[in-house]
């Protein structure tokens, strides 16, 4: 394995013991790449972003990693759950504090619902709040996109709030460092297998 790797995954290894233990993380330069690759972007409620959401979703092929702030929408989570049933492998991680509440068959029970079809859905604890909003679609290609922004998935971003949302496609070596973030951030999240959910 090269040297890099493995100090990389012992920074991550020793990041994940910092934070678990409460310790402030130091900030961290920013990356940049190159730019290549098409964009494309939604303005919510004026354009239709759930619908260009669930269209990236359906054309995934091999992966979805998900970061939901607030994730309610049924018709976002039945995009998921129709990807995870074609061989999709499709993972979700959520806010702990704005997601745990939902009852099985409730209105919003858009995470239970990606539970019962065996879609991985994992809470962040760590954090006030884990108000990432992004989608990574095969990230090792071919295909790969990035999608991002300020939109929640859930009924109000797409009919009440002024939200946007930005798809960034075939620029992988972006959709692949937007996964090892998600990564990171999987390592340290908490298991979810059923709502309600107390920590």
């Amino acid at each position: 394995m090269p040297e890099r790797r493995v100090a990389g995954r012992r920074v991550l290894a020793l990041v994940a013991l910092m934070l678990a233990a409460g310790v402030a993380l130091p900030v961290q330069a920013s990356q940049r790449f190159a730019a290549r690759g098409e964009i494309e972007l939604a303005f919510s409620p004026r354009d239709d972003a759930e619908k260009v959401l669930i269209e990236l979703i359906r054309g995934a092929r091999r992966s979805l990693e998900v970061h939901a702030y607030v994730f309610t929408s049924r018709n976002i989570a039945d995009a998921m759950v129709a990807a995870h049933r074609r061989g999709v492998k499709v993972a979700v991680l959520a806010d702990a504090q704005m997601n745990r509440r939902a009852k099985p068959g409730a209105k919003g029970d858009a995470v239970g619902r990606l539970l019962a079809a065996g879609v991985p859905v994992a809470f962040e604890t760590a954090y006030n709040a884990a108000h990432n909003k992004v989608l990574i679609v095969d990230a090792d290609g071919p295909g790969c996109a990035v999608l991002t922004g300020s939109y929640n998935f859930t009924w109000s971003a797409r009919n009440r709030n002024a939200e946007n949302i930005l798809i960034v496609r075939g620029q992988c070596e972006l959709a692949r460092a937007y996964r090892d973030n998600w990564r990171w951030h999987r390592k340290a999240a908490t298991v979810v297998t059923a709502l309600p959910w107390k920590p």
